[in-house]
């Protein structure tokens, strides 16, 4: 059996034991999705959002991307946000980042990476951004670890500029928005404390969409 056989082997495996647990899961499953989160994390293979986090199906609406970015001209991203808190009606909105992000690290070769280039400025500018922070750093693993961790919080930022975030948080506090960071040496979740709140005031002289 090669490696594609194996999947679908696999597969029904999955439906077994999730048949012998519970004999209606399919049933509920077909009836419809309310996910609590919304968790926007990178295309990495070895960052699986469910996994990680112990979510079942249905409990979480999951969108990656390359180095989790939610830039202001990506349509896909934005309609993804757009369904989760217009229509699904989520109560929190996760950011999650992973230390070792092979986009990350892309970002930061002066290489020319083809059609990447748009895509990896994103991160390029958050570099930018935070470069009087970053430069301070003499180890590199340790400063693209920080690089890691500030376009989380940047792309958090991006979330709460969002018209659809403002509308909705403005007439029922919420989602809350949140930044996490995967490390996957230890496999542990860290919440890097971002203060929404704080950010979106901040940020509402000049992004204010939410009337």
């Amino acid at each position: 059996m090669n490696f594609y056989q194996e999947v679908f082997e696999k597969n029904k495996k999955w439906i077994k034991e999730k048949e012998a647990t519970d004999a209606d899961f399919f049933k509920h499953l077909a009836e419809g999705q309310s996910p609590e989160i919304l968790y926007i994390g990178c295309s990495d293979s070895r960052v699986t959002a469910e996994e990680m986090t112990g979510m079942n199906p249905g409990q979480m609406f999951v969108h990656r991307n390359i180095a989790n970015l939610v830039p202001n001209n990506d349509s896909n991203s934005a309609s993804v946000i757009e369904y989760a808190i217009g229509a699904l009606d989520v109560k929190h909105v996760v950011v999650c980042g992973h230390y070792f992000c092979g986009g990350v690290k892309a970002a930061m070769q002066a290489k020319d990476l083809g059609i990447l280039n748009p895509w990896l400025r994103n991160i390029r500018d958050v570099y930018r951004f935070h470069s009087a922070e970053l430069n301070t750093i003499t180890d590199e693993e340790e400063k693209y670890k920080r690089l890691v961790e500030l376009n989380v919080e940047e792309q958090c930022t991006n979330v709460l500029k969002t018209a659809i975030f403002q509308k909705h948080y403005n007439m029922n506090k919420t989602p809350t928005v949140h930044g996490w960071v995967f490390d996957i040496k230890t496999g542990k979740l860290i919440d890097l404390k971002f203060d929404f709140e704080e950010k979106l005031k901040s940020i509402q002289e000049i992004y204010n969409l939410g009337k």
